[in-house]
């Protein structure tokens, strides 16, 4: 739209360097570097199934909320 330009790149980059649908710009040094979107919390689901199975799943702060007494 207006003066934006386009980059088209090959499938196979796309898949070699693990990059969808989102991707971060940063410029640097009067480089254009594209990069895959960092996903932060990929991976947790599978963690959390891991710890649960060794039984490394216990709380350790108490439900802070357990004392309170809630009325309508």
């Amino acid at each position: 739209i207006g003066n934006s330009r386009g980059i088209r790149l090959p499938k196979s980059i796309l898949e070699k360097h693990s990059i969808s649908d989102k991707i971060e710009l940063v410029l640097e040094q009067g480089y254009i570097i594209l990069k895959p979107k960092p996903e932060p919390r990929k991976g947790w689901e599978d963690a959390f199934k891991q710890m649960h199975e060794r039984g490394d799943d216990t709380l350790l702060i108490r439900d802070l909320l357990e004392d309170e007494t809630f009325v309508d």
